[in-house]
């Protein structure tokens, strides 16, 4: 195991003349605005894809299974049959316990033909939809094909994005690894619902913000070499293309969860104090105010409406319909203040406001509900489905009976390690000025802290599945702080590599004894006691 480390901006040593870097970089390297980086090698690909195609693996294993609808795959497997089949979310027949068997079992005829009230954006429903494209809306593998995907492909980002983060292959490898094994992002990997396509398109927005990040700082110091001022405010970069990959990412997440809206906001601050601390590393005399002038301000007009703009798209089976849910609630309500707005705005804004005050409003009791304070600590997780079996039924051959289990519990080594890594960077941060541990810390906040204001709604464990790739990103950080870099001696290195490695392989270990109750794999009832580690497991 090579060295690796993870710290300020000039730490991660690398081969100034490996031949995958361009001189473009090099020179921000040479200017000090860009850390080097390890050119990902063939062996490099290697052990990327290797960690990935594991990790789909796992998660396309016997997808199918169980098959019923799990948890709140009652609601967004069959609005997905609607999309496909009306545009827009459609009314069921029925209560969800009496028609769920017969949607399973492949009768279709479950639907109204009126619209369905629902709580949260297209998207994440139409990719849902995809998958019930391919192999049939009877299909529990076209239920769970698309968060499988995005769920694999999720892995292989964590490995990029660490990999360039951390500036070190083997801490990115390490850092999917960990991801592949977290039971959260393994079993809403498995599962229909919205929240996987949450933290997929925000790690997206992350991994292209690092890039615009490294494209912004290569741009300012070839305006320089042009003979660009450094009085003032500095020069302006122009159009940033992955600033706006970024925005896309982003209006697909707002798209799925409104949560969206907290990532975008916070990626925004990340995005203004990277361009402040390029533009003092390169000596502009106002660094700040050239960051929020000359990229902020044309930043802003492109990143808004952009986010905007992609998250209205995704409505757009509502807009062309005549029968969704508040469709003609603008013709039917005309307005003498605002008649200039087109009437199926303004009855999507009237939705809106129905959606908020139900969000805000969400107070039901649940058995599995959580508060976000016992989130890092894996205080209660939800189950997702269990199934008792008295002996001699359904294969069962143990007296005491069996379980089939479905519970999303966190890889506790990650999860206890993660929070403690969460000290580690702002220890870094906050003495260090460590630009990746403010990064991790970003992505952290953005997902987490908003949950802490709606501490009064009925909300779940699972919801951490948003957050996770930044808790995981922290863990790594603190794992290359323990290997330590190069200038540590050789028996330091040792010790420290040992020690992580050894972390490894005990969450991997973990991931394996918690696996039956990932996948309801038929187990005794004792085996599930054996695998309640805390009181709110059960």
């Amino acid at each position: 195991m090579t060295r690796v480390t993870a710290t300020a901006e000039d730490a991660p040593p690398a081969t100034a003349s490996a031949p995958q870097r361009s001189d473009r970089r090099q020179a921000a390297v040479d200017a000090g605005l860009l850390s080097p980086l390890e050119p990902l090698t063939r062996w490099a690909w290697t052990a990327v894809l290797a960690v990935t195609t594991l990790g789909g693996l796992l998660r396309f294993w016997r997808l199918d299974q169980p098959h019923t609808l799990v948890f709140d795959e009652t609601y967004y497997v069959k609005q997905g049959v609607s999309y496909l089949r009306a545009g827009y979310e459609l009314a069921w027949i029925g209560e969800a316990k009496d028609i769920d068997p017969k949607f399973a079992a492949g009768d279709m005829n479950v639907f109204k033909d009126s619209p369905d009230y629902v709580v949260h954006p297209p998207v994440g429903k139409w990719m849902i939809a995809f998958g019930e494209w391919i192999f049939g809306p009877e299909s529990s593998w076209g239920w769970r094909f698309s968060v499988a995907v995005v769920g694999t492909l999720s892995i292989l980002m964590m490995c990029l994005i660490a990999r360039r983060l951390l500036g070190s292959t083997v801490l990115g490898v390490t850092a999917g690894l960990l991801f592949s094994v977290d039971g959260v992002q393994f079993v809403m990997s498995r599962t229909g619902l919205l929240d996987t396509f949450v933290m997929f398109w925000a790690l997206a927005a992350f991994g292209c913000l690092l890039l615009d990040r490294e494209w912004g700082r290569i741009r300012l110091v070839e305006r320089i070499a042009a003979g660009a001022s450094l009085d003032g405010l500095g020069p302006g970069l122009g159009f940033r293309p992955w600033r706006w990959a970024a925005a896309v990412c982003l209006g697909l997440c707002t798209g799925t969860k409104w949560s969206g809206i907290f990532v975008a906001f916070a990626f925004g601050v990340l995005m203004t104090c990277w361009d402040a601390g390029a533009r003092r590393r390169a000596g502009v005399w106002n660094p700040f105010g050239g960051a929020v002038l000359r990229d902020g301000v044309l930043g802003v007009l492109i990143f808004v409406p952009t986010i905007v703009v992609v998250y209205l798209a995704s409505w757009t089976g509502w807009f062309v319909s005549s029968g969704g849910y508040d469709r003609q609630w603008g013709a039917d309500n005309p307005s003498r203040h605002f008649g200039f707005v087109p009437d199926a705005l303004r009855s999507l804004w009237h939705y809106h406001s129905e959606m908020y005050s139900f969000h805000v409003g969400l107070d039901t009791p649940h058995p599995f509900q959580s508060n976000p304070w016992s989130w890092m600590v894996l205080g209660r997780p939800t189950a997702f489905y269990y199934e008792w079996l008295d002996f001699g039924k359904g294969g069962c051959t143990v007296a005491g009976g069996c379980g089939r289990i479905i519970n999303p519990i966190g890889n506790p080594l990650i999860w206890w390690g993660g929070l403690l890594a969460v000290f580690v960077l702002l220890f870094r941060w906050a003495l260090s000025r460590d630009w990746r541990a403010g990064a991790i810390l970003c992505g952290l906040a953005a997902g987490y802290l908003p949950w802490f204001h709606y501490q009064h709604r009925t909300i779940f464990d699972f919801y951490s599945i948003a957050f996770l790739p930044w808790v995981v990103l922290g863990l790594t950080y603190a794992l290359g702080l323990v290997v330590g870099p190069e200038s540590v001696s050789v028996r330091r290195h040792r010790y420290g590599v040992i020690a992580v490695g050894t972390f490894v392989v005990l969450a991997v270990l973990v991931f394996w004894f918690m696996y039956p109750i990932y996948t309801a794999e038929l187990i005794p009832r004792t085996s599930w006691s054996e695998r309640l580690w805390l009181p709110g497991w059960s």
